[in-house]
């Protein structure tokens, strides 16, 4: 498989480029909402823009109105997202739970998909229970309850938790904490009662919350997949999760790199562009370098995950764990060469770092990949 896109991608590739740069570009997006303390932390009339063009149904199934597209095509509009560092629920929604949405039922599907397509409903995904990503341990707890469940525990840094009209939960339905069965997946609706949401607001401007869940009532139908069997659904959205985060994180990379080297060309010192000082045009050689590496294993993980080949699992975390260090050289780099003036706000290099720090951290950072990368590899 060639580290390229097709035509069909490159077409993708043109259409959300220019849509972001025109419509979901800094000003516009970021900095208009954060500025006005959004408590959604991005616009709903961009979502709604992003639905119309298809982006929002990219992995659902066109038996649902979506388009049945790959990781690929998802990658595609999430690296655009990432280089214009434009606010949405992109990741959460059309890629997180929608792919977890594939497992549940065909009425599961009819309730929660169409809204989603048509760029009216924003989902979560309550996973991780700490400040790190630790996915192995699940300690909330579902236990029967007549023809349902009660659902108790807590969820940590749930990325738009309180703007989503359903999040996805992983729960403990059997077994001790550290078991991988035992996990069960549900749709829990917003108007859940017993559900709380303390909101916060993250380094890049975006919104999260830590939810509890408090005897939570939930009927048999919330099931995402099977019961005790969950583990292979909360897999397959970890790998959805983790690729795109990669995808956004290399579109943060490029964002932060393009303006490095604009910079580079602009600004004058003794009487010369800096940018035709060696020892800049070496890092930004260097840079340049890395970003494409990081960019290509992204490419690869995404067309072995859309061929169901089994080494992509371990190769998400290979993507996630080179695209965080690439990114983190990127916007460190961005700022060193801006001077001063890149720790103001007045620049948009700063933000790129504070993108790269949220991102850095969700679905894991560089390091537990890394050694989640060791320990499948036998070392």
């Amino acid at each position: 498989m060639p580290l390229y896109h097709d035509e069909d991608q490159a077409m993708l590739a043109d259409t959300a480029g220019s849509f972001m740069a025109e419509e979901g570009n800094i000003q516009k997006q970021l900095r208009h909402w954060r500025d006005r303390d959004c408590k959604d932390g991005f616009g709903h009339g961009l979502w709604k823009q992003m639905a119309e063009l298809g982006f929002t149904g990219i992995l659902v199934e066109e038996d649902h109105g979506g388009l049945g597209m790959g990781h690929v095509e998802a990658g595609i509009v999430l690296e655009e997202i990432g280089r214009n560092l434009t606010p949405s629920p992109f990741l959460t929604s059309s890629v997180v739970a929608a792919s977890a949405l594939k497992h549940g039922s065909h009425d599961l599907k009819g309730r929660y998909l169409p809204g989603l397509v048509a760029g009216e409903s924003v989902f979560a995904v309550a996973i991780d229970e700490t400040a790190k990503h630790r996915p192995e341990r699940i300690t909330t707890r579902a236990e029967k309850s007549g023809n349902g469940f009660r659902l108790n525990g807590s969820k940590s840094f749930v990325v738009q938790g309180a703007s989503a009209d359903m999040i996805v939960v992983a729960a403990r339905t059997s077994g001790s904490d550290s078991e991988t069965d035992g996990i069960t997946l549900f749709a829990v609706p917003r108007d859940a009662k017993g559900m709380n949401h303390d909101a916060v607001r993250l380094v890049d401007s975006s919104m999260a919350t830590h939810t509890t869940f408090d005897g939570v009532e939930l009927d048999g139908d919330a099931v995402i997949g099977e019961v005790d069997g969950g583990r292979e659904v909360l897999d397959a959205m970890l790998r959805a999760g983790r690729i795109g985060a990669a995808a956004e994180g290399v579109g943060v990379a490029r964002g932060a790199m393009d303006r490095t080297v604009d910079y580079l060309k602009q600004r004058k010192q003794f009487g010369k562009h800096i940018g035709e000082f060696q020892a800049l045009q070496h890092r930004a050689a260097h840079l340049y370098s890395e970003v494409e590496i990081a960019r290509a294993v992204t490419i690869k993980t995404q067309q072995l995950l859309d061929a169901g080949a089994e080494s992509a699992d371990m190769m998400t975390s290979v993507a996630k764990a080179k695209v965080a260090k690439a990114a983190r050289l990127a916007v460190q780099e961005g700022v060193q060469m801006h001077g001063g003036i890149g720790m103001t706000d007045e620049y948009d290099i700063g933000l790129f770092m504070k993108r790269d720090r949220a991102l850095a951290e969700f679905m894991g950072d560089a390091y537990y990949h890394a050694n989640r990368v060791a320990e499948m590899s036998g070392y």
